[in-house]
């Protein structure tokens, strides 16, 4: 596979993310957040199980240290993020969720800084501040009156919590797969199937009987969508990038998905779009590329690959 070939999978990448945030919305319509993130990834299994078994049959069971580093990357990455994430949709947009989930690779290098002891560097830090600045603005619309009352939407904030989830999943798992052995595919088989685990307490809480009955095929597509697309695809996808053409490459098409999103969000949810956001998405964008494209000679954490 060539590297203009790996580039387009991972436009297809972006574009199946984005697609996400889409069917979330649907989803969140029926079921409760807990909910969704079981059955999101309980469907995923059979698929990511196959793709390790077929392509890693060696690796198929973790042993020893690998599995509590795989519990806790289940825990804050897989579980954490995705209910909090399919919280935030219960109260804000796709549009708004998918661009606070922008700055995630500003959010990781800022941790990496602070307690990894990366070095950020001027270009870093003008990004992060780019970055905060367009999501500022995105969530309050450009209104002078409003930034100067501002409170933070309760969906958008779940959302920052989500992002600062996936920011430490991302360091934590680099470090994890280096130190024990962990190969993509089994950080991504079995952060599935710890999430499927530890959400069923969680679903049970929900009372499954009080929504099940009333939920409709598209929600179980939308589901579904998620489960084979967005994640098993997406994840897929990510992996044979990160092996072709390196981490830092590959992180860059991260920026694409709110720009997808927007465009699905318009012509299918019919949500709406102004200048001023979309003005916002550039800025955002702009500054997490600053942020996180570093000069291939400098010796930062992103310039090394974790495949």
């Amino acid at each position: 596979m060539s590297d203009k070939q790996v580039r387009l999978l991972m436009v297809l990448t972006s574009i199946l993310w984005s697609g996400a945030f889409i069917t979330g919305k649907f989803s969140v319509q029926e079921f409760p957040p807990f909910a969704l993130t079981f059955f999101r990834f309980l469907f995923a299994l059979p698929f990511i199980f196959a793709i390790l078994f077929f392509k890693e049959p060696k690796n198929l069971f973790p042993h020893g240290k690998q599995w509590p580093a795989l519990l806790l990357l289940g825990f804050v990455g897989t579980f954490c993020y995705h209910a909090l994430f399919f919280s935030s949709l219960s109260y804000t947009t796709a549009i708004n969720s998918s661009l606070i989930g922008a700055i995630n690779p500003m959010v990781t290098a800022l941790l990496a800084a602070a307690f990894f002891g990366e070095r950020l560097t001027l270009r870093s830090i003008l990004g992060i501040i780019l970055s905060f600045s367009g999501v500022f603005l995105f969530i309050t619309n450009g209104d002078l009156q409003l930034i100067s009352q501002f409170q933070l939407n309760h969906g958008d904030f779940l959302m920052l919590l989500a992002v600062v989830c996936f920011a430490v999943y991302s360091l934590l798992s680099r470090r994890y797969m280096k130190n024990y052995q962990l190969t993509p595919f089994m950080v991504t088989a079995y952060t599935f199937l710890i999430c499927a685990v530890i959400s069923i307490p969680f679903v049970l809480w929900e009372n499954p009987a009080a929504y099940l009955p009333t939920t409709t095929a598209r929600g179980w597509l939308s589901i579904l969508y998620m489960s084979v697309f967005a994640s098993v695809l997406g994840y897929l996808f990510q992996a044979i990038a990160i092996q072709r053409i390196g981490a830092p490459r590959t992180a860059v098409f991260i920026n694409l998905v709110p720009i997808f999103t927007i465009i699905q969000s318009v012509t299918i949810l019919g949500e709406s779009i102004t200048l001023i956001k979309l003005l916002c998405a550039g800025i955002v964008i702009s500054g997490v590329y600053l942020a996180t494209h570093q000069d291939p000679r400098a010796n930062s954490w992103k310039s090394q690959s974790v495949a």
